[in-house]
């Protein structure tokens, strides 16, 4: 039996009780959006901050890794934190992060310092999507219904539509006063987090039964991702070690989860949920193959094509297009199946059109290219929540949510690995028909993961 929500205030303001209270859905999405719109916006940005610091595209990789590090360490501990002791405190402090790491990094002297503030917005975005799928869950408890598939689409909706338009928006604030406002906009909007949050939030008590922090686990989890994408940053032979570091890591953190009684990650519900692992794999292929695009392909606009930093941003408003329309007309029903396998295959079609484009592509060809890579955006993110929300553990939502997008972040680290890799030195055309190629085989590994595997056509709404 669910507790009751006390809400903050003393006013009697408790939602009906058979319906989902939609005053949670504003502090929800603008919660849960943090992440992605600093994800994206970044994209128009790393060559005028490359120019303001002397800093080739290696170097400014740095950024992108450095926030998809801290937030794929940093989502599954929120989201294990929002299990223990409920949505709203953990919603408040991650929040309140992203107000000073953007004020930190508007005011950065140097690129280092820059860095150090994308590593604490990825810590501060990382509570608010977890909170949100909490939030979505304990309804569905509170009122003994299954949470309308519409309360799930909003929340994909905002997410894949804000990483979309990112780029535009990033493109515009450059314009208005430079590469700074990209960190300079998430102070006002960390404060609407917090305003709308403390009012609107619930009070909940924590969960009944073992409240110990697994600190050892996290630890254990936190080296085996960092030693494995600073190996793959710059994988060289004189830095043999760092593999192994993670390899005795990841067991380590494997035999030590089994044994103890609340762990971190529990691995043995995970290893028996067979679908749930492959929900992960697909999301971190999806999101590889995305964020390879909204990287790789504005750099090329801006050094290969030759656009500014705001023209590169607005040739991306199709994908934003493609990504709402498609999220807005397939949201309500979950199709889990069939979303993943269209997605995919439109994932190489634009891959494959990527092979074409040249220092003299028309303009017109640019922009159908990014609208049909925003269709794929709209379409698996959807499928991949609303599997994660049918195939997870209902007590441990929020970490199993967390881990969806820790997977979605590793993919977004595999891309910047594979950005810098193909642009060592210039984003030129060579570079990109080579991350071309290598977006291509994630989403083709993608549909060969989604065709056999038929427990997808076989997700039904469960009671809560």
């Amino acid at each position: 039996m669910t507790p009751r929500l006390l809400r903050p205030g003393g006013r009697d303001t408790r939602p009906s009780p058979t319906a989902f209270d939609r005053r949670l859905i504003a502090p929800m999405v603008l919660g849960s959006v943090l992440n992605p719109v600093n994800s994206s916006m970044i994209a128009v940005a790393l060559v005028p901050i490359g120019a303001a610091f002397g800093a080739p595209p290696a170097e400014t990789a740095w950024l992108v890794s450095a926030l998809y590090l801290a937030t794929a360490l940093g989502q599954p501990v929120a989201g294990r934190l929002v299990d223990m002791y409920g949505p709203r405190r953990l919603y408040l402090i991650g929040t309140a992060l992203v107000g000073v790491a953007g004020l930190a990094g508007a005011l950065a002297p140097s690129l280092g310092v820059l860095i150090a503030a994308r590593v604490l917005l990825g810590f501060g975005t990382s509570a608010a999507y977890p909170a949100a799928m909490r939030l979505t869950r304990d309804e569905s408890a509170r009122t003994g219904r299954d949470s309308p598939a519409g309360v799930l689409a909003t929340l994909a909706v905002a997410n894949q539509t804000v990483a979309a338009i990112g780029p535009a928006l990033g493109g515009l604030l450059i314009g208005a006063g430079g590469w700074h406002l990209v960190f300079t906009v998430n102070v006002p909007l960390a404060a609407a987090c917090l305003a709308l949050g403390a009012r609107r939030l619930p009070r909940t008590p924590p969960a009944a039964g073992p409240r110990g922090v697994d600190l050892p686990g996290m630890a254990l989890f936190a080296v085996t991702l960092v030693s494995l994408m600073t190996f793959l940053m710059r994988p060289q032979a004189g830095r043999w070690y760092l593999p192994l570091v993670c390899a005795v890591a990841a067991c380590t953190f494997a035999v030590r989860e089994r044994r103890v009684p609340d762990p971190f990650v529990d691995v043995r519900v995970l290893a028996g949920n067979l679908p749930l692992l492959a929900t992960y794999l697909r999301q971190l292929l999806g999101y590889t193959t995305a964020y390879a695009f909204l990287y790789g392909f504005p750099q090329w606009l801006e050094q290969g094509r030759g656009l500014g930093s705001s023209a590169a941003g607005l040739v991306l408003l199709p994908l934003s297009g493609a990504a709402l329309a498609a999220s807005a007309l397939t949201g309500r029903r979950e199709a889990v199946r069939t979303k993943l396998v269209v997605g995919s295959l439109l994932q190489m079609t634009g891959c494959a059109a990527l092979l074409l484009l040249g220092s003299g592509t028309p303009l017109w060809l640019l922009l159908v290219v990014g609208a049909v890579m925003g269709v794929p955006q709209g379409l698996i993110g959807l499928a991949t929540q609303n599997a994660l929300y049918r195939q997870a553990d209902p007590q441990r939502i929020g970490s199993a949510a967390g881990l969806l997008r820790t997977f979605s972040y590793l993919g977004a680290l595999a891309s910047s690995v594979a950005t810098a890799a193909f642009y060592p030195h210039h984003a030129d055309t060579a570079g990109l028909h080579g991350l071309a190629l290598f977006m291509l085989a994630g989403s083709a590994l993608l549909l060969a993961t989604t065709l056999p595997d038929r427990s997808l056509a076989r997700l039904t709404p469960r009671k809560a």
